[in-house]
């Protein structure tokens, strides 16, 4: 797999990225990096104990490295979810609807940048 195919699989905007990394190893380089980020696993763990700035923070840590390496389709995601949790005290089910896509659209990122890592 291409890292041009791994981002069209994931709904990435190769082209983006392209424009400002310049190279296809230094792509892949901080695309695998993603691998180790913990902003996800800090999400889902801050919702489950109602940390709600936590969890703020941890969607809007994704959000960024997303957007760096862009990631348009979980960047999109993780966006509209760390703009629900904004200045939240509260848990509240629509946290629940807004995080269901971002836990859809992380899994098959982690998914497809698992195959490139195996390449």
């Amino acid at each position: 797999m291409t890292v041009k195919e791994c981002y069209d699989a994931i709904g990435a905007d190769y082209d983006d990225v392209f424009s400002r990394l310049r190279k296809d190893d230094r792509i892949r380089k901080f695309l695998l990096k993603v691998l180790d980020d913990k902003s996800y696993e800090l999400l889902l763990n801050s919702v489950a104990s109602r940390d709600m700035a936590e969890a703020f923070r941890a969607a809007h840590t994704l959000k960024g490295v997303c957007q760096n390496l862009s990631l348009t389709r979980l960047y999109k995601s993780s966006s509209r979810l760390s703009d629900v949790l904004r200045d939240r005290q509260e848990y509240g089910e629509d946290i629940a609807e807004a995080l269901e896509p971002v836990k859809e659209d992380y899994t098959q990122m982690i998914e497809y940048i698992g195959k490139l890592a195996e390449e």
